[in-house]
């Protein structure tokens, strides 16, 4: 079974977010890690790197498949913002229809900039998302 590569580190996340060259995409990163930063009350982490992570939780599949993985995260990419995030909790496509202009993955927001979205809405996915993740078992 292949190792997973992405794993929580002691990198620095503010040299991390700092380091991003596009002006508008750092600004997004340091206000998003604002926002999860109260959402969840947790330590941001660097994961890997490039993606600060909130929090973490280990899965397991029924495959027999499993490791670690932050509750939230977001990595300030070239092409898009990513927000890592859970979907499966109960109003999870509700919020999604009222976010803004975004393309979803798996586990995955993807969004160019914040003013395309509408944050109070952000604000709730991570929350819903967050406790849904905190709470799930895995077995």
């Amino acid at each position: 079974m292949s190792e997973v590569k992405t794993k929580e580190n002691d990198g620095n996340v503010l040299a991390f977010l700092n380091s991003v060259e596009n002006k508008k995409r750092k600004e997004d990163a340091l206000a998003i890690l604002e926002l999860m930063s109260e959402i969840t009350g947790e330590t941001p982490k660097m994961w890997g790197g490039s993606i600060v992570g909130f929090g973490k939780y280990r899965y397991k599949y029924k495959s027999g498949k499993e490791g670690d993985w932050p509750c939230v995260g977001f990595s300030p990419r070239k092409a898009n913002m990513t927000v890592y995030i859970m979907g499966g909790f109960s109003n999870h496509e509700i919020l999604l229809e009222q976010l803004g202009k975004y393309k979803v993955g798996k586990s995955c927001l993807y969004f160019r900039k914040l003013e395309d979205l509408n944050l109070a809405i952000l604000n709730d996915l991570i929350l819903e998302s967050y406790n849904y993740i905190k709470n799930k078992k895995w077995d």
